[in-house]
Protein backbone atom coordinates (compact mmCIF):
# COMPACT_ATOMS: atom_id res chain seq x y z
CA UNK A 1 0.00 0.00 0.00
CA UNK A 2 3.01 2.33 0.92
CA UNK A 3 4.56 1.98 -2.60
CA UNK A 4 0.95 2.22 -4.27
CA UNK A 5 0.77 5.82 -2.58
CA UNK A 6 4.26 6.75 -3.11
CA UNK A 7 4.64 6.28 -6.35
CA UNK A 8 1.70 6.70 -7.72
CA UNK A 9 0.59 3.67 -9.05
CA UNK A 10 -3.33 4.38 -8.50
CA UNK A 11 -3.42 7.32 -10.98
CA UNK A 12 -1.23 6.22 -13.70
CA UNK A 13 -2.81 3.10 -13.69
CA UNK A 14 -5.88 4.73 -14.27
CA UNK A 15 -4.66 7.08 -17.24
CA UNK A 16 -2.72 4.06 -18.69
CA UNK A 17 -5.76 1.67 -18.48
CA UNK A 18 -7.87 4.50 -20.03
CA UNK A 19 -5.32 4.94 -23.18
CA UNK A 20 -6.24 1.05 -23.30
CA UNK A 21 -9.87 1.19 -23.69
CA UNK A 22 -9.90 4.25 -25.95
CA UNK A 23 -7.58 2.44 -28.46
CA UNK A 24 -8.67 -1.17 -28.14
CA UNK A 25 -12.56 -1.84 -26.32
CA UNK A 26 -14.73 -2.92 -28.48
CA UNK A 27 -17.59 -0.49 -29.42
CA UNK A 28 -19.90 0.77 -26.99
CA UNK A 29 -17.94 -0.44 -24.15
CA UNK A 30 -17.38 2.82 -22.94
CA UNK A 31 -17.63 5.29 -19.69
CA UNK A 32 -16.33 5.02 -16.03
CA UNK A 33 -17.74 1.54 -15.72
CA UNK A 34 -15.94 -0.15 -18.64
CA UNK A 35 -12.98 2.31 -17.49
CA UNK A 36 -12.87 0.59 -13.64
CA UNK A 37 -13.79 -2.88 -14.42
CA UNK A 38 -10.75 -2.99 -16.76
CA UNK A 39 -8.46 -0.73 -13.97
CA UNK A 40 -9.89 -3.34 -11.68
CA UNK A 41 -9.23 -6.24 -13.28
CA UNK A 42 -5.63 -5.07 -14.64
CA UNK A 43 -4.64 -3.76 -10.91
CA UNK A 44 -5.70 -7.18 -9.43
CA UNK A 45 -3.72 -9.22 -11.82
CA UNK A 46 -0.48 -7.11 -10.83
CA UNK A 47 -1.09 -7.31 -6.99
CA UNK A 48 -1.41 -11.16 -8.22
CA UNK A 49 1.26 -11.64 -10.02
CA UNK A 50 3.41 -10.12 -6.88
CA UNK A 51 2.39 -12.05 -4.24
CA UNK A 52 2.79 -15.19 -6.19
CA UNK A 53 6.52 -16.08 -4.73
CA UNK A 54 5.25 -15.55 -1.04
CA UNK A 55 2.33 -17.88 -1.80
CA UNK A 56 4.77 -20.44 -3.28
CA UNK A 57 6.95 -20.45 -0.33
CA UNK A 58 4.12 -20.39 2.04
CA UNK A 59 2.63 -23.59 0.10
CA UNK A 60 5.94 -25.36 -0.29
CA UNK A 61 8.43 -23.99 1.77
CA UNK A 62 6.86 -23.36 5.08
CA UNK A 63 3.89 -25.96 5.23
CA UNK A 64 5.82 -28.29 3.66
CA UNK A 65 8.44 -28.12 5.82
CA UNK A 66 6.20 -29.21 8.62
CA UNK A 67 4.22 -31.73 7.19
CA UNK A 68 1.41 -29.78 6.13
CA UNK A 69 1.46 -29.23 2.19
CA UNK A 70 -0.35 -32.23 0.20
CA UNK A 71 -0.71 -29.71 -2.70
CA UNK A 72 1.10 -30.18 -6.10
CA UNK A 73 2.44 -27.44 -8.31
CA UNK A 74 0.01 -28.56 -10.67
CA UNK A 75 -3.08 -28.16 -8.68
CA UNK A 76 -1.72 -24.99 -7.10
CA UNK A 77 -1.86 -23.38 -10.25
CA UNK A 78 -4.95 -24.98 -11.75
CA UNK A 79 -6.67 -23.33 -8.49
CA UNK A 80 -5.01 -19.75 -9.56
CA UNK A 81 -6.75 -20.25 -12.80
CA UNK A 82 -9.84 -21.19 -11.67
CA UNK A 83 -9.60 -18.40 -8.97
CA UNK A 84 -8.91 -15.60 -11.24
CA UNK A 85 -11.63 -16.70 -14.01
CA UNK A 86 -14.20 -16.71 -10.81
CA UNK A 87 -13.00 -13.39 -10.14
CA UNK A 88 -13.59 -11.97 -13.34
CA UNK A 89 -17.06 -14.35 -13.93
CA UNK A 90 -18.30 -12.71 -10.38
CA UNK A 91 -16.24 -9.94 -10.03
CA UNK A 92 -17.64 -8.06 -13.22
CA UNK A 93 -21.24 -7.57 -12.77
CA UNK A 94 -21.12 -7.06 -9.17
CA UNK A 95 -18.54 -4.59 -9.82
CA UNK A 96 -21.02 -2.82 -12.50
CA UNK A 97 -24.04 -3.11 -10.58
CA UNK A 98 -21.87 -1.63 -7.53
CA UNK A 99 -21.11 1.42 -9.35
CA UNK A 100 -24.49 1.73 -11.44
CA UNK A 101 -26.27 2.32 -8.11
CA UNK A 102 -24.23 4.74 -6.66
CA UNK A 103 -24.42 6.74 -10.24
CA UNK A 104 -27.73 6.66 -10.43
CA UNK A 105 -29.14 6.58 -6.63
CA UNK A 106 -27.56 10.42 -5.88
CA UNK A 107 -26.76 10.90 -2.42
CA UNK A 108 -28.47 8.31 -0.64
CA UNK A 109 -27.05 5.67 -2.79
CA UNK A 110 -25.68 3.93 0.51
CA UNK A 111 -29.12 2.72 1.30
CA UNK A 112 -29.34 0.63 -2.10
CA UNK A 113 -25.74 -0.51 -1.70
CA UNK A 114 -26.80 -1.89 1.43
CA UNK A 115 -29.87 -3.75 0.33
CA UNK A 116 -27.34 -4.53 -2.46
CA UNK A 117 -24.94 -5.89 0.12
CA UNK A 118 -27.48 -8.25 1.67
CA UNK A 119 -28.60 -9.83 -1.17
CA UNK A 120 -24.92 -10.80 -2.61
CA UNK A 121 -24.49 -12.62 0.74
CA UNK A 122 -27.70 -14.55 0.36
CA UNK A 123 -26.68 -15.72 -2.81
CA UNK A 124 -23.30 -16.28 -2.25
CA UNK A 125 -24.74 -18.66 0.74
CA UNK A 126 -27.05 -20.48 -2.27
CA UNK A 127 -24.52 -20.81 -4.86
CA UNK A 128 -20.99 -21.11 -3.37
CA UNK A 129 -22.03 -24.90 -2.14
CA UNK A 130 -23.63 -25.74 -5.58
CA UNK A 131 -21.59 -24.00 -8.48
CA UNK A 132 -18.02 -23.12 -6.29
CA UNK A 133 -17.03 -25.02 -3.47
CA UNK A 134 -17.21 -27.67 -6.13
CA UNK A 135 -14.50 -26.47 -8.49
CA UNK A 136 -12.23 -26.80 -5.98
CA UNK A 137 -13.04 -29.68 -3.65
CA UNK A 138 -14.85 -33.17 -3.39
CA UNK A 139 -17.69 -33.25 -1.59
CA UNK A 140 -19.07 -37.27 -0.81
CA UNK A 141 -22.30 -37.86 1.61
CA UNK A 142 -20.50 -39.63 4.92
CA UNK A 143 -20.76 -42.95 4.84
CA UNK A 144 -22.81 -44.61 7.44
CA UNK A 145 -21.64 -45.92 10.36
CA UNK A 146 -20.96 -44.71 14.13
CA UNK A 147 -20.18 -41.24 13.65
CA UNK A 148 -23.21 -40.43 11.15
CA UNK A 149 -25.42 -41.74 13.39
CA UNK A 150 -23.83 -39.86 16.30
CA UNK A 151 -24.03 -36.37 13.91
CA UNK A 152 -27.09 -37.44 13.04
CA UNK A 153 -28.48 -37.86 16.47
CA UNK A 154 -26.94 -34.55 17.66
CA UNK A 155 -28.95 -32.41 15.20
CA UNK A 156 -31.87 -33.84 15.93
CA UNK A 157 -31.34 -33.87 20.02
CA UNK A 158 -30.64 -30.03 19.17
CA UNK A 159 -33.73 -29.50 16.23
CA UNK A 160 -31.09 -28.68 14.01
CA UNK A 161 -32.30 -28.45 10.67
CA UNK A 162 -29.64 -30.64 9.30
CA UNK A 163 -30.19 -31.94 5.14
CA UNK A 164 -26.91 -33.39 4.32
CA UNK A 165 -23.86 -34.38 5.90
CA UNK A 166 -20.46 -34.44 3.56
CA UNK A 167 -16.40 -34.89 3.94
CA UNK A 168 -14.39 -33.20 2.07
CA UNK A 169 -11.30 -33.87 0.85
CA UNK A 170 -9.27 -31.32 2.45
CA UNK A 171 -6.34 -33.61 2.67
CA UNK A 172 -5.54 -32.81 -1.19
CA UNK A 173 -4.02 -29.73 -0.25
CA UNK A 174 -3.38 -29.58 3.16
CA UNK A 175 -3.06 -31.89 6.65
CA UNK A 176 -5.02 -29.04 8.69
CA UNK A 177 -8.40 -30.37 9.77
CA UNK A 178 -11.61 -28.50 10.33
CA UNK A 179 -15.44 -29.12 10.44
CA UNK A 180 -18.21 -26.27 9.90
CA UNK A 181 -21.80 -25.96 9.02
CA UNK A 182 -23.06 -23.84 6.33
CA UNK A 183 -26.81 -23.24 4.69
CA UNK A 184 -30.19 -21.15 5.25
CA UNK A 185 -31.60 -21.13 8.18
CA UNK A 186 -34.25 -23.70 6.96
CA UNK A 187 -31.49 -25.72 5.20
CA UNK A 188 -28.10 -26.91 6.95
CA UNK A 189 -25.26 -28.88 5.81
CA UNK A 190 -22.76 -29.85 7.67
CA UNK A 191 -19.13 -30.67 6.16
CA UNK A 192 -16.13 -32.61 8.19
CA UNK A 193 -12.14 -32.87 6.57
CA UNK A 194 -11.30 -36.34 5.78
CA UNK A 195 -8.34 -35.08 7.90
CA UNK A 196 -10.13 -34.72 10.99
CA UNK A 197 -11.87 -38.05 10.62
CA UNK A 198 -8.69 -39.55 9.66
CA UNK A 199 -6.72 -38.54 13.08
CA UNK A 200 -9.68 -38.50 15.46
CA UNK A 201 -12.18 -40.83 17.59
CA UNK A 202 -15.85 -41.14 16.78
CA UNK A 203 -16.58 -39.14 19.88
CA UNK A 204 -14.23 -37.05 19.52
CA UNK A 205 -15.79 -35.26 16.07
CA UNK A 206 -18.82 -35.54 17.45
CA UNK A 207 -17.70 -33.03 20.43
CA UNK A 208 -16.71 -30.78 17.81
CA UNK A 209 -19.74 -30.51 15.95
CA UNK A 210 -21.25 -30.12 19.17
CA UNK A 211 -19.53 -27.02 19.42
CA UNK A 212 -20.04 -25.78 16.05
CA UNK A 213 -23.60 -26.24 16.31
CA UNK A 214 -23.70 -24.52 19.65
CA UNK A 215 -23.04 -21.72 17.49
CA UNK A 216 -25.86 -22.22 15.98
CA UNK A 217 -28.13 -22.63 19.02
CA UNK A 218 -26.97 -19.73 21.00
CA UNK A 219 -27.31 -17.90 17.49
CA UNK A 220 -24.08 -16.48 17.58
CA UNK A 221 -23.93 -16.74 13.66
CA UNK A 222 -27.02 -14.89 13.52
CA UNK A 223 -25.43 -12.38 15.90
CA UNK A 224 -22.50 -11.80 13.67
CA UNK A 225 -24.22 -11.65 10.42
CA UNK A 226 -26.46 -9.16 12.16
CA UNK A 227 -23.16 -6.81 13.28
CA UNK A 228 -21.49 -7.45 10.15
CA UNK A 229 -25.11 -6.02 8.39
CA UNK A 230 -24.83 -2.53 10.84
CA UNK A 231 -20.97 -2.32 9.51
CA UNK A 232 -21.34 -2.90 5.97
CA UNK A 233 -24.07 -0.13 6.38
CA UNK A 234 -21.53 2.31 8.26
CA UNK A 235 -19.39 1.77 5.66
CA UNK A 236 -21.39 2.53 3.03
CA UNK A 237 -22.94 5.41 5.06
CA UNK A 238 -19.44 7.12 5.84
CA UNK A 239 -18.59 6.44 2.12
CA UNK A 240 -21.50 8.59 0.83
CA UNK A 241 -19.26 11.98 2.47
CA UNK A 242 -16.38 11.14 1.19
CA UNK A 243 -16.97 10.25 -2.38
CA UNK A 244 -17.71 14.03 -3.29
CA UNK A 245 -14.07 14.99 -1.18
CA UNK A 246 -12.42 16.25 -4.24
CA UNK A 247 -9.41 17.33 -2.05
CA UNK A 248 -9.19 13.73 -1.62
CA UNK A 249 -8.97 12.61 -4.44
CA UNK A 250 -6.32 15.62 -5.83
CA UNK A 251 -4.00 15.00 -2.81
CA UNK A 252 -3.50 11.27 -4.53
CA UNK A 253 -2.96 12.65 -8.35
CA UNK A 254 -6.19 12.74 -9.46
CA UNK A 255 -7.40 16.12 -10.47
CA UNK A 256 -9.08 16.22 -13.35
CA UNK A 257 -10.97 13.06 -13.21
CA UNK A 258 -13.26 11.25 -10.05
CA UNK A 259 -13.64 7.35 -10.36
CA UNK A 260 -15.71 6.54 -7.76
CA UNK A 261 -13.61 3.13 -7.42
CA UNK A 262 -10.74 5.05 -6.49
CA UNK A 263 -12.83 7.02 -3.83
CA UNK A 264 -13.37 3.55 -2.58
CA UNK A 265 -10.46 2.61 -1.93
CA UNK A 266 -8.67 6.16 -0.75
CA UNK A 267 -11.37 5.93 1.49
CA UNK A 268 -10.82 2.63 2.90
CA UNK A 269 -7.53 3.12 3.45
CA UNK A 270 -8.51 6.10 5.32
CA UNK A 271 -10.79 4.00 7.40
CA UNK A 272 -7.82 1.49 7.95
CA UNK A 273 -7.59 2.96 11.60
CA UNK A 274 -10.78 2.43 12.53
CA UNK A 275 -10.44 -0.98 11.32
CA UNK A 276 -8.36 -1.90 13.79
CA UNK A 277 -10.79 -0.76 16.55
CA UNK A 278 -13.17 -2.65 14.71
CA UNK A 279 -11.29 -5.76 14.44
CA UNK A 280 -10.40 -6.28 18.10
CA UNK A 281 -13.76 -5.40 19.40
CA UNK A 282 -15.09 -8.71 16.95
CA UNK A 283 -12.30 -10.68 18.34
CA UNK A 284 -13.13 -10.17 22.22
CA UNK A 285 -16.81 -10.52 21.14
CA UNK A 286 -15.49 -14.16 18.95
CA UNK A 287 -13.61 -15.45 22.22
CA UNK A 288 -16.33 -15.10 24.64
CA UNK A 289 -18.67 -16.88 21.39
CA UNK A 290 -16.08 -19.70 21.53
CA UNK A 291 -15.92 -19.90 25.43
CA UNK A 292 -19.88 -20.24 25.26
CA UNK A 293 -20.08 -22.80 22.77
CA UNK A 294 -17.22 -24.82 24.57
CA UNK A 295 -19.73 -24.65 27.29
CA UNK A 296 -22.79 -25.45 25.58
CA UNK A 297 -20.74 -28.84 24.60
CA UNK A 298 -20.27 -29.15 28.39
CA UNK A 299 -23.67 -29.30 29.00
CA UNK A 300 -24.30 -31.79 26.28
CA UNK A 301 -21.79 -34.32 28.11
CA UNK A 302 -18.85 -33.63 25.53
CA UNK A 303 -16.62 -32.43 28.18
CA UNK A 304 -13.66 -34.77 28.10
CA UNK A 305 -14.21 -35.47 24.35
CA UNK A 306 -14.10 -31.91 23.05
CA UNK A 307 -11.13 -30.93 25.40
CA UNK A 308 -8.89 -34.28 24.50
CA UNK A 309 -10.13 -33.32 20.50
CA UNK A 310 -9.02 -29.69 20.96
CA UNK A 311 -5.38 -31.11 21.99
CA UNK A 312 -5.07 -33.12 19.12
CA UNK A 313 -6.21 -30.04 16.88
CA UNK A 314 -3.79 -27.94 18.53
CA UNK A 315 -1.07 -30.73 17.93
CA UNK A 316 -2.01 -31.77 14.42
CA UNK A 317 -2.04 -27.82 13.47
CA UNK A 318 1.01 -26.93 15.51
CA UNK A 319 -1.02 -23.88 16.67
CA UNK A 320 0.26 -21.45 19.50
CA UNK A 321 0.28 -23.53 22.81
CA UNK A 322 0.52 -20.31 24.72
CA UNK A 323 0.61 -16.33 23.91
CA UNK A 324 1.08 -12.94 25.61
CA UNK A 325 -2.90 -11.72 27.00
CA UNK A 326 -2.45 -8.46 24.72
CA UNK A 327 -1.36 -9.94 21.79
CA UNK A 328 -3.86 -12.66 21.41
CA UNK A 329 -6.57 -9.79 22.51
CA UNK A 330 -5.52 -8.22 19.08
CA UNK A 331 -4.73 -11.34 16.72
CA UNK A 332 -6.57 -14.24 17.94
CA UNK A 333 -10.44 -14.69 17.34
CA UNK A 334 -10.27 -18.21 19.30
CA UNK A 335 -9.05 -18.23 23.21
CA UNK A 336 -5.12 -19.85 23.19
CA UNK A 337 -6.02 -23.61 24.61
CA UNK A 338 -4.58 -23.33 28.31
CA UNK A 339 -7.64 -21.06 28.58
CA UNK A 340 -10.14 -23.26 26.46
CA UNK A 341 -9.23 -26.17 28.64
CA UNK A 342 -9.14 -24.58 32.10
CA UNK A 343 -13.02 -23.22 31.25
CA UNK A 344 -14.07 -26.97 30.19
CA UNK A 345 -12.03 -28.00 33.58
CA UNK A 346 -10.07 -30.45 32.32
CA UNK A 347 -6.97 -32.05 33.78
CA UNK A 348 -4.49 -34.21 32.56
CA UNK A 349 -5.42 -37.96 34.14
CA UNK A 350 -1.52 -39.11 33.82
CA UNK A 351 0.50 -39.09 36.77
CA UNK A 352 3.87 -37.14 36.90
CA UNK A 353 7.02 -39.15 36.25
CA UNK A 354 9.88 -39.21 38.39
CA UNK A 355 12.62 -37.31 37.31
CA UNK A 356 15.58 -39.54 38.05
CA UNK A 357 13.02 -42.79 36.00
CA UNK A 358 12.49 -40.36 33.83
CA UNK A 359 16.86 -39.57 33.23
CA UNK A 360 16.91 -43.14 33.44
CA UNK A 361 14.45 -44.02 30.75
CA UNK A 362 16.11 -40.97 28.78
CA UNK A 363 12.48 -40.26 28.29
CA UNK A 364 11.02 -36.45 28.97
CA UNK A 365 9.18 -35.51 32.06
CA UNK A 366 5.39 -35.61 32.27
CA UNK A 367 3.88 -32.00 30.95
CA UNK A 368 0.74 -32.40 32.56
CA UNK A 369 -1.13 -32.50 29.36
CA UNK A 370 -2.64 -35.48 27.62
CA UNK A 371 -1.05 -35.39 24.39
Amino acid sequence: NFATIYYDVLPKLWDLTGIWLYRYSPKGFTGEIAHTLIFFFTYNLITTTINLPVSYYSTFVLEAKFGFNKSTVTLWVTDLFKGQALGIALGAPLLSAFLAIVQKTGNSFFYYLFLFGIAVQLFAITIYPIAILPLFNKLSPLEEGALKTGVEGLAKRLEFPLNSLFVIDGSKRSAHSNAYFYGLPWKKHIVIYDTLIEKSETEEVVAVLSHELGHWSLSHTTKLFGIAQIHMFYIFALFSAFINNRSLYQSFGFHKQFPIIIGFILFSEALAPMDTVVKLLMNILSRKFEFEADEFAVRLGYSTELAKSLIKLQIQNLSTMDADWMYASYHFSHPILPERLGALGWSSSEKKADPRTADDDKSSVATGREL
